[in-house]
């Protein structure tokens, strides 16, 4: 984070707020601090505001960073280069991780700590279009870390942690750097010590269970109900069953459903749509054919008579698509999509047979003497779609070499004026 060196402001509000001098050491402005507090706390009556106030001004001088930032350039810069200074924490907070408890007895203040969110955990899982339609349970083997339950959460044998020296139990470090005239940079990250607990643990005193840190792997198995009807990309919840961590609320575990390609179906909402392909005498003559659904069910599927299927039609069959989601006895449609395969060639006998029965050719016939004016043409298959391409090319690279041409052609010209 970057800002400019503010003018220098007033540095001696906070020492104030606390009733120490500019010169006061670590362990005095601790007891001015535990003294204001209790008397100031609006559990005790107090007044908030001069209890918040106590809080930002001890959170700010009790950090060296902070406070030489303070000492040097006042309120003004905490406030430019870390968003608000000693003002971004709750004071109920500072006060309770201060005393690590309440000083008043009985069940300790109203408000408590706050809990932070652990984080969810998000896992993809493959389903087919049949687990869809019909609905599967799946169970999944998962490893998550669980409070450590030999020394429940604490990571020491005997329960006991030493404030981390090194951010001084913000679980912080705010390093400053100067860029150049006037400028300096001010970054705030994890204290690598204490890896943002705020706590370090005697090596000899370590859990044996967790190693001191706090949390130990655990195997977990999850039954997982995909739903009739659950769509791709669906999300199937497990509330507070991510990883624990002290003094957090536990995160979820989520499961995003990602659907796999069926070779013969394909789904589109509540829909279903099937590709299936005709001879062209079942197209002109009639069909059946057997439709294997996702449900293992057969569906016959046939033409009405005397009816003519033509290429790229669309037929529907009402209550054979998807199961509507949480309405499972419900269901949308089944289109078949037909695609008609015409024969390569016909034999002239063929041709004659099919002729007698299919509509007469048009009228309009040529004489022998219009056909002799005529020229004769030859047809050739081709690729409509490459040619498109293939000729969008040649174009584009024609239209390039006109470019060039006119751009050389007017410096010439340019050159034969001068």
């Amino acid at each position: 984070m970057f800002g400019r060196v503010p003018k220098k402001s007033d540095n001696t509000r906070y020492y104030e707020v606390l009733g120490v001098p500019k010169s006061a050491s670590q362990d005095d402005m601790k007891k001015a601090y535990r003294k204001a507090a209790i008397k100031n706390h609006p559990d005790k009556g107090g007044d908030p505001e001069k209890f918040k106030e106590l809080a930002q001004a001890y959170e700010v001088l009790s950090d060296p960073e902070k406070r030489e930032i303070y000492d040097q350039y006042g309120e003004d810069a905490l406030k430019e280069g870390m968003g608000g200074g000693g003002g971004g924490h709750d004071p109920f907070d500072i006060f309770q991780s201060f005393f690590g408890g309440s000083p008043f007895g009985g069940g300790g203040s109203s408000r408590g700590r706050r809990q932070r969110k652990g984080e969810d955990v998000i896992h993809p899982l493959k389903v087919s279009l049949e687990d869809l339609y019909n609905g599967i349970s799946k169970k999944l083997s998962l490893s998550r870390n669980v409070i450590c339950r030999k020394c429940n959460g604490k990571g020491s044998k005997s329960g006991a942690s030493m404030t981390c020296s090194g951010c001084r139990g913000s679980g912080m470090k705010v390093s400053i750097r100067q860029l150049g005239p006037g400028m300096i940079q001010q970054m705030q990250h994890v204290c690598n010590d204490c890896k943002g607990t705020g706590e370090k643990i005697n090596e000899k005193d370590r859990c044996p269970n967790c190693k001191g840190e706090k949390v130990a792997p655990e195997k977990k198995v999850l039954d997982v109900i995909v739903e009739k009807g659950m769509q791709n990309g669906q999300k199937i919840s497990f509330p507070g069953e991510a990883d624990e961590a002290p003094d957090t609320v536990t995160g979820d575990i989520v499961f995003v459903l990602q659907q796999k390609e069926h070779p013969k179906f394909k789904r589109k909402g509540e829909d279903l749509f099937y590709e299936h392909s005709l001879s062209l005498t079942e197209a002109l003559c009639g069909f059946q054919f057997v439709l294997n659904h996702l449900d293992g069910r057969q569906l016959l599927i046939k033409s009405n008579p005397g009816e003519v299927i033509k290429p790229d039609q669309y037929k529907a069959i009402n209550d054979e698509g998807m199961p509507i989601y949480q309405r499972p006895f419900m269901k949308g449609k089944l289109y078949i999509h037909f695609a008609v395969d015409f024969p390569d060639s016909l034999a002239r006998d063929q041709c004659k047979a099919l002729e007698a029965v299919l509509p007469p050719r048009s009228a309009s016939q040529l004489t022998d003497m219009e056909l002799d004016e005529c020229e004769e043409t030859t047809l050739h298959d081709v690729n409509i779609e490459e040619e498109m391409r293939r000729k969008q090319t040649q174009a584009q690279e024609a239209y390039e070499e006109d470019e060039d041409d006119f751009h050389g052609g007017a410096q010439r010209v340019q050159c034969a004026q001068q």
